[in-house]
């Protein structure tokens, strides 16, 4: 059964009931188990800093959903949870990325896998790595090593 990792990250309203509940809704999900789920940390916003700071983590599931029936999972967990997209990188209830989906690299409209910006983000790298250290991002390398990269 693949395995994928799901980033978890909220800045308005509760932020961790929000995300407790956005895990509760994933493992409940049709094809989905959830395995594993990280520590949550609080973390700065990236793109547009004038807006509250994140809390930020990681989910590992396994799934018998392909990478793009588990990315619509995602976006409509986000949905029952009040996101509503108004702003690229802007405030938001909740926000669940698919960071990777096995060792696949998908590259669709709507669908990048791994996270086309996964290797460049430390509080996604280290809530991976918390997950599994030795895991292996298709086409980047391992966490520990990405991690160690980054600045």
């Amino acid at each position: 059964m693949p395995r994928a990792y799901v980033g978890l990250g909220s800045n308005l309203g509760k932020r961790e009931e929000t995300l407790e509940r956005a895990v509760a809704l994933l493992d409940a999900a049709a094809g989905v188990d959830v395995v594993a789920v990280s520590e949550l940390c609080e973390t700065d916003p990236v793109g547009i800093v004038d807006q509250p700071s994140f809390l930020n983590g990681a989910v590992e599931v396994e799934t018998t959903l392909s990478a793009r029936a588990l990315l619509d999972t995602l976006l409509a967990i986000e949905r029952t949870l009040g996101r509503v997209r108004v702003e690229r990188w802007g405030p938001r209830t909740v926000d669940l990325d698919l960071l990777v989906y096995s060792d696949e690299i998908l590259d669709e409209p709507g669908l990048r896998v791994p996270h086309p910006r996964l290797h460049e983000r430390r509080f996604a790298l280290e809530s991976l790595a918390e997950l599994d250290p030795e895991l292996v991002i298709p086409g980047r390398g391992r966490v520990s090593e990405l991690l160690a990269e980054v600045h």
